[in-house]
């Protein structure tokens, strides 16, 4: 009796566990638009943004022509973008401009996706083909939507993305030339965006304690000491402009 005793003892932890899995895996259908839609709205107040998804994916099922489907899609969009999901954010907001939104609405909301990105860009070294999409969805907008409330908005937000854009792009011409790679530095330098920007003038950010011990000041980094002052470890391939001036002045004398 008492092994018996231990054994159940033992499983109903488990029983309970799956149990309690089964009841909060009940399936739910055949709703009324505002069950659906309320649902949505409790999570979303929550914070479990998955289980609003689901309870969104349940009101576009069975009510597809519901008027409360465009409420609730920018609901969601505003709440995957506040807890920086932003690419769930801008589906929804895709799936607005797409389904629901005016003429105006849309405007609201294409200036939302520019925004969505500008805010998904804290640390926009790390990502060049994003800062790049971004700055190309701005100035977009700039285009579609020349009269718009929100162009001053937009301008203020690209002058930080081309900012941005050009230290990266300062950056990247440091490593190239660190690298012993002048004609890939060159590219850089001389495509680097926007003649206005003057790089003596720009205040650069500095990054916090913990990430400058490893990402260094764009220059040189903690660990350089460790790294031999040699080409061959760099690249084998790599070429100076003082070994290419030099080939091209003994190719007359072996001729």
């Amino acid at each position: 009796m008492n092994i018996k005793t231990h054994l159940v003892a033992a499983m109903l932890p488990m029983v309970l566990l799956f149990s309690g899995c089964s009841k909060n895996n009940v399936e739910e259908y055949n709703k009324p638009a505002a069950y659906w839609y309320s649902k949505i709205v409790e999570n979303v107040s929550l914070g479990d943004l998955e289980m609003a998804d689901n309870y969104y994916s349940s009101l576009q099922s069975e009510h597809i022509g519901s008027v409360l489907l465009p409420e609730a899609t920018m609901i969601l969009a505003m709440a995957h973008i506040r807890d920086d999901e932003h690419l769930l954010g801008e589906h929804f907001l895709d799936e607005y401009i797409k389904r629901y939104a005016t003429e105006n609405e849309k405007e609201e909301a294409e200036f939302l996706k520019v925004k969505s990105k500008y805010m998904a860009l804290p640390n926009a070294g790390r990502d060049q083909a994003f800062i790049d999409e971004a700055i190309a969805s701005a100035e977009q907008f700039k285009v579609s939507y020349a009269n718009s409330m929100y162009v001053d908005v937009v301008d203020s937000m690209l002058t930080r993305m081309y900012l941005a854009q050009f230290v990266l792009n300062e950056s990247i011409v440091d490593l190239y030339d660190r690298l012993d790679k002048p004609k890939s530095a060159n590219h850089y330098r001389v495509t680097n965006p926007q003649p206005w920007i003057v790089s003596e003038d720009i205040n650069r950010a500095s990054a916090p304690w913990y990430r400058a011990w490893f990402e260094g000041d764009g220059t040189s980094s903690w660990y350089d000491f460790m790294i031999p002052d040699t080409k061959s470890v760099v690249s084998r391939n790599s070429i100076s402009e003082d070994e290419n001036q030099s080939s091209t002045q003994k190719q007359p004398e072996e001729k």
